[in-house]
């Protein structure tokens, strides 16, 4: 009897179990990053990270009823991703300490704003598009998948250009490559943090604007470090002078100065000082009147008026 067919069969079995596929998110689905990053290498495709809560999130459920578990995704995308499930349930029982472990350390080296995050990465692990869940079912989704790993290409391609240019134009190379792909700052800074001191290396005077636009989303990420502070200790006072602050100093575009005068605003309605809430909304409106964020203002703005009737109700 020849045993090598029944060795090798035996092998891949253990493999497979041992990597984690089949377990976690189902048939096709690793929990196993690093064996899953080996697959990937090894088959030359890239990695689909699904950041998810299983038992407690209700988009990642329904992402996982309408696309992930249907025969329709799984055959689109079976030549071109490693699915990789990293779930962060409630029931921490579901998963096992080593697995626990491993979604741990990956929340850190991924940072993701919500669930479901969906991330596509090349084998290594580096990501390129961002997406969550799509209405649609599971043809669209894969064609959705299929648009987004063109801007894997688009980046490549504008490495290619950097590492044959320099100076500005090595440095307007390297900023579209990072542009294309739309990833969050947290991402950028994680995995993109070398070609970023490629840019400013390579454009001292700034000219591609990048420096500036760091520096602004690093004033944004301060400010908003210095409101979480201030919203722990419930210090309003506190909160609103850091608005105050910022405001005064400037340097923000359209959008985001807006959002911080309706924030500012809704911070006087915490202080309880309504008539001084309600002008500033309004000011926070025709800062920007035709913006998505004036929509909202209005609501705001019934809200606070309700507040201050129900303060002067309850004197």
């Amino acid at each position: 009897m020849n045993m090598k067919p029944f060795v090798t069969t035996c092998a891949a079995l253990v493999a497979l179990y041992c990597s984690g596929i089949a377990i976690a998110g189902g048939e096709g689905w690793s929990s196993d990053f690093e064996a899953a990053k080996k697959q990937a290498a090894e088959s030359k495709k890239d990695l689909l990270l699904d950041f998810t809560g299983s038992d407690w999130c209700g988009w990642c459920i329904k992402l996982n009823k309408e696309v992930f578990s249907q025969d329709a995704f799984k055959a689109g995308v079976k030549d071109k991703f490693v699915l990789v499930e990293l779930d962060y349930p409630q029931d921490k029982s579901k998963l096992s300490a080593a697995t626990l472990k491993q979604n741990e350390e990956l929340a850190k080296k991924y940072p993701i704003g919500g669930y479901p995050t969906i991330l596509l990465t090349d084998a290594g692990g580096k990501p390129y598009a961002a997406t969550g869940y799509e209405a649609g079912g599971p043809e669209a989704y894969v064609k959705h998948l299929d648009e987004l790993r063109a801007k894997k290409a688009v980046r490549d391609e504008a490495f290619a250009t950097a590492a044959k240019s320099s100076g500005v134009d090595k440095a307007k190379a390297l900023v579209a490559a990072l542009a294309a792909m739309g990833l969050e700052d947290g991402l950028i800074a994680n995995f993109y943090g070398d070609v970023a001191e490629q840019i400013k290396a390579a454009d001292p005077k700034d000219e591609t604007g990048f420096g500036k636009a760091a520096g602004v989303k690093a004033r944004l990420a301060a400010i908003q470090d210095e409101l979480g502070v201030c919203a722990k200790k419930s210090d309003h006072e506190g909160a609103l002078a850091v608005m105050d602050k910022a405001l005064k100093e400037g340097g923000f575009d359209t959008e985001e100065t807006q959002k911080m005068m309706m924030t500012r605003a809704m911070i006087l309605g915490k202080l309880k000082k309504f008539d001084e809430a309600i002008k500033a909304m309004d000011e926070a409106k025709a800062f920007a009147p035709d913006s998505e964020m004036a929509a909202a203002t209005d609501g705001i703005k019934v809200r606070l008026e309700a507040d201050k009737k129900a303060a002067e109700t309850a004197k």
